[in-house]
């Protein structure tokens, strides 16, 4: 710095400030080489990733249609036998899931549906690679919260220790510019390689809005991003100040690394699992199996759970018998009881997404410990991706298995008498006699699963925010403190 510094304003000394730590990076071949290997990774990762969302989601239209197709195309049945051969959803990938999958690649993105139970999503894509792809993936996501905080520390942990270690700290000092000033350019510095490192992720995110995404959406996620690295960079220049030696400044900074980025997410994991346990999966087919026993079997019309609606209905059509009924008895009983252990279905179902959610929610309050703990829900939230987006995904499929099989219920009752039904096994002609026109397959609603709003994403993202904001706002008080007593 020239020996005018004394006279200059604060930000023209940050600027010099910067320049010169520019200068140092581009004459040292490690800083270019990390920063180069960088954004070679994350350019790449963007570049893959979205080539593998675009096939994923043209994928999943296609057979969302041949699955809808295929359901019509059947031929005359018997309709209970349609309410067992099922339909398929599939959930179609948000379009910021370009940069983070999310939850999606552990939750599966299809679900079969079939009268009488609710099954699991599947197909996906962890659980369908080997053992290697299931470690992660390379995801822009990945890259930029784990990675990125590596590039910071490789490229500014001697910043502002290595002044001091070449004695030229007292020098600079000496000029007038303060210590928190000197701190801020080489902070500059480093936010000038953030800009970098967001460009190709900023890039992407404006590339979803051809796939429908909101701007807001998009400002709100590249926003998180950028207040997750300068969290990074601050750690930096903090440590780098505080410590005397580059050796020093460097192991501290990998020691925070490891602890922050690998250490304290999987103690935010087990500590959710901990405080808010959830019951096994045996325990619980066990327990809705009992529940469902008190309802009585849907396919016996003998059953005595359901004396009671038999009565009811030869009371309203004032008849001596269920064959004189004008409705198919066994029919109505489908519907009954399909609408009954819905009920049950449900009513666990809501309990487990519950106790799935209230875990999520002691782990991101984590983030106030760890900043990749609120970049991470942050992230997620924002690019719809989230366990609650999979959530109102399984809640959208139930309600479209719910009305089909209640349609094709609807149609046993009305579209086969009694008797016809209960002779479907006796002959070849009976059986004939008790198969209903395909015509009546046309029961499905268009199913296209959409994420929530962007206004509601950035809603929930709010806390993650407001934890990486009080990240920033303390580091910096730290540095001007530090930046006082700097010597």
């Amino acid at each position: 710095m020239s020996g005018h510094s004394s006279s200059m304003a604060p930000f023209a000394k940050m600027m010099i400030v910067a320049k010169d730590e520019w200068r140092y990076w581009l004459r040292s071949k490690l800083a270019i080489s990390v920063l180069a290997i960088g954004l070679l990774l994350t350019l790449s990762s963007v570049i893959v990733t979205a080539i593998n969302t675009m096939e994923l989601s043209h994928t999943r239209h296609e057979l969302q249609n041949d699955a809808d197709q295929t359901f019509v195309d059947q031929p005359d049945r018997h309709p209970h036998r349609m309410v067992h051969y099922g339909h398929y959803a599939f959930r179609a990938p948000s379009p910021l899931s370009v940069l983070d999958p999310g939850v999606d690649a552990y939750t599966g993105n299809s679900i079969f549906l079939e009268g009488h139970r609710q099954n699991s999503a599947m197909f996906a894509d962890q659980k369908q690679g080997t053992a290697l792809t299931q470690l992660g993936s390379l995801t822009p996501a990945f890259i930029v919260q784990t990675l990125a905080p590596l590039l910071l520390i490789l490229i500014g942990y001697s910043s502002v220790s290595r002044e001091r270690e070449s004695h030229t700290l007292t020098y600079l000092l000496s000029q007038g510019t303060s210590g928190f000033t000197l701190i801020a350019g080489k902070g500059l510095a480093l936010m000038s390689v953030i800009g970098l490192i967001l460009v190709p992720l900023t890039i992407s995110a404006l590339f979803s809005l051809h796939e429908g995404e909101s701007i807001a959406a998009i400002l709100g996620f590249i926003l998180g991003y950028a207040l997750y690295l300068t969290v990074w960079a601050l750690l930096v220049l903090l440590f780098s100040s505080a410590l005397s030696k580059n050796s020093e400044s460097f192991t501290a900074l990998a020691l925070t690394w490891i602890l922050l980025c690998v250490v304290m997410p999987r103690v935010a994991s087990s500590t959710a699992i901990t405080t808010v346990p959830a019951a096994g999966k045996l325990e619980t087919d066990f327990a809705v199996i009992a529940e469902l026993r008190k309802l009585g079997d849907g396919h016996n019309a003998n059953d005595p759970a359901f004396a009671q609606i038999k009565a009811s209905l030869l009371e309203k059509y004032n008849v001596d018998s269920i064959e004189q009924l004008p409705v198919n008895y066994r029919g109505v009983i489908a519907m009954t009881s399909e609408a009954k252990l819905t009920e049950v279905l449900n009513e666990f179902a809501e309990q487990r997404m519950q106790t799935e959610v209230n875990q999520t929610q002691v782990s991101r309050y984590f983030g106030w410990l760890s900043p990749m703990v609120a970049i991470r829900s942050l992230s997620m939230l924002t690019a719809g991706t989230s366990i609650e987006t999979h959530h109102k995904f399984l809640r959208e499929a139930e309600d479209l298995r719910f009305n089909f099989v209640q349609s094709l219920n609807k149609v046993h009752a009305e579209r086969l008498t009694y008797q016809d039904d209960m002779n479907r096994n006796k002959d070849l002609d009976s059986s004939d006699k008790a198969r209903v026109a395909a015509t009546n397959w046309q029961v499905l609603d268009d199913f296209s699963f959409a994420v929530d709003k962007p206004s509601l994403r950035l809603q929930r993202s709010a806390p993650a925010f407001l934890q990486l904001l009080a990240w920033v706002a303390a580091l910096i008080i730290v540095i001007r403190w530090v930046g006082k007593r700097l010597v």
